[in-house]
């Protein structure tokens, strides 16, 4: 790799102040800034890194996210792969290791710390301490991930215990994620050594956790969005915040990333070295990156902007490469044909659906828009002969199922309202965290035609009405695409305009749906095995 240099507005984080500079990169590496006299028009500064996000929600295989996410600055991911591994386990994992390895742009995995998420749902694989021990003990694995299992960590789970005893003996960080914990047993969890949490909602717990010792990722992905309502933490913590969108779907990513959370913090106001802290420089130093923060030494990981208003990411360069240019990626495809899955279960009925009750009062639960937490209610259905119930349209209450993957057993059904779907049905392979079949719909016979086709394509996301139907298969554990990401995104989107057509008033319908299954995020959720309440952690009872 020859030596050659650039010229431009370097911004200097630390030293807080903006000069012309020469920088000169040589074997991929800062060899040289020189502050220079020459008028120079554009800034150089650090790559961006998303410091939380699964990739498998991107639907997209690591090389295919890479590609999207460099064009808006992206050159490092923190990247917990714990939806493979609920679905394959540590070959699931080893896969994504694997496959981002074929992309320059900076993967760093966790390993997983609950697999399966809790013992109320069923997963496709189980990853014990002796496996994370397995994990951690490699150099390109940074950190536990999020460990969910807060009431395990309080109240001293052996399991748990055991993982964590392994993040501490290769020392290296735990991930948290305790969303609404304050106080007394919020303290307990910090003490045990979890350092960060993803899932703050309010102003008030998160500087209730920074003041305490956590560090704070401010998360805006497709479905839970927090930045407005922490943003405002920039002012007096910049120096213990992280970005992440924890979870992104592919035509958002096509959007932008990590840079649109900056461009919206200096419209705000914000200072830009407290942001461009948090958005390039914290996760560098709270995981251990190999990832440059333009020092001279470090890896040529820059990018090139045109100002400080409208934040154009002009060029991305990983490891002295440029990688993106002007909204193009100048990473070449790299095709990927393995496959690895896991769907054991056969075709259902549609009297499999049915929900055979004396009584027309159920317990519900309550979408919100853009939001992972949920409410719960109680609301009439409708009864009909033979005593099965049904969805009341007339008051946005629908059914919602979920069917295991893994081994035949019952469906489980509950009724949801907040979707606003008039007619038709969804269903969907992603389904955090177990990742079990789940679909939302209108009549039984519109749920058994959405399910069967997510069946028979081993995973996918769908919509029908059943007049029409439209499909992204997902044949990645029934989690990813093997396609590009320019076509993912344009099958996403196309699903997603079916599913608003069909009276859907969510803005991203399959991510709300794929979190009503999500057993760690309060308050009413529903496992293959029934209906839960988060808050209490039981089953209960879907007769009110």
């Amino acid at each position: 790799m020859k030596e050659f240099s650039l010229y431009a507005n370097f911004v200097d984080i630390a030293g807080k102040g903006i000069y012309p500079a020469k920088i000169t990169v040589a074997e991929g590496k800062i060899k040289k800034i020189e502050p220079t006299s020459d008028v120079v028009e554009h800034y150089i500064l650090p790559g961006f890194i998303d410091a939380h996000i699964h990739i498998e929600s991107s639907m997209l295989i690591p090389t295919e996210f890479a590609r999207a996410a460099v064009v808006s600055g992206t050159v490092a991911t923190v990247s917990d792969p714990h939806e493979i591994a609920n679905v394959l386990g540590k070959a699931g994992v080893e896969y994504m290791i694997q496959n981002a390895r074929k992309s320059p742009l900076k993967f760093n995995f966790g390993a997983p710390s609950c697999v399966p998420a809790t013992q109320y749902e069923t997963a496709g694989a189980t990853i014990t301490a002796d496996d994370i021990d397995e994990l951690l003990s490699r150099p390109d694995v940074k950190y536990l991930s999020e460990m969910m299992n807060w009431p395990g960590v309080i109240y001293d789970d052996p399991e748990v215990e055991r993982k964590l005893a392994v993040a501490r003996k290769h020392k290296k960080p735990v991930d948290g994620h305790a969303p609404g914990l304050t106080g007394d047993m919020a303290l307990a969890y910090i003490h045990k050594g979890i350092t960060t949490d993803h899932e703050c909602y309010t102003l008030e717990e998160a500087r209730f956790k920074l003041d305490n010792g956590m560090k704070i990722l401010i998360r805006e992905g497709s479905a839970a969005k927090n930045f407005d309502a922490l943003i405002d933490l920039v002012d007096d913590y910049s120096d213990r915040l992280m970005f992440c969108s924890d979870d992104k779907h592919p035509d958002d990513l096509m959007e932008g990333h990590i840079n649109l959370l900056v461009k919206r913090a200096l419209a705000k106001g914000k200072d830009l070295f407290k942001v461009l802290q948090i958005a390039c420089v914290n996760p560098v130093f709270h995981y251990s990156l190999d990832v440059g923060l333009l020092r001279v030494g470090d890896p040529a990981d820059f990018i090139i902007v045109d100002n400080f208003h409208d934040f154009n990411i002009l060029q991305t360069w990983i490891d002295g490469e440029k990688v993106a240019q002007k909204g193009e990626s100048l990473i070449f495809p790299a095709p990927e044909t393995e496959a690895p899955n896991q769907f054991y279960v056969s075709r259902k009925k549609i009297l499999d659906y049915s929900f055979a009750t004396k009584t027309r009062l159920v317990h519900t639960i309550k979408v919100m828009d853009k939001e992972l937490i949920t409410g719960s209610a109680v609301e009439r259905i409708i009864l009909t002969k033979g005593s099965k119930g049904h969805s009341n349209l007339a008051i946005d209450v629908l059914k919602l199922v979920v069917v295991n993957r893994y081994k035949e057993a019952p469906v489980a059904i509950g009724f949801i309202e907040g979707f606003g779907l008039t007619r038709g049905a969804l269903a969907s392979s992603v389904a955090h965290d177990s990742h079990n079949i789940i679909a939302v719909g209108a009549t039984d016979s519109a749920i058994w035609k959405a399910v069967g086709a997510v069946m028979d394509h081993k995973g996918g996301l769908c919509a029908t009405d059943l007049t029409g139907l439209i499909l992204l298969p997902l044949p990645v554990a029934g989690l990813m695409s093997l396609e590009s990401a320019e076509k993912v995104a344009a099958q996403y989107q196309a699903v997603d305009r079916f599913a608003k057509k069909m009276g859907c008033t969510l803005t991203s319908p399959f991510m709300s749906l794929s979190f009503m299954a999500l057993l760690v995020i309060p308050s009413l959720k529903l496992s293959d095995r029934g209906l839960f309440d988060a808050e209490r952690f039981q089953f209960i009872d879907l007769n009110a």
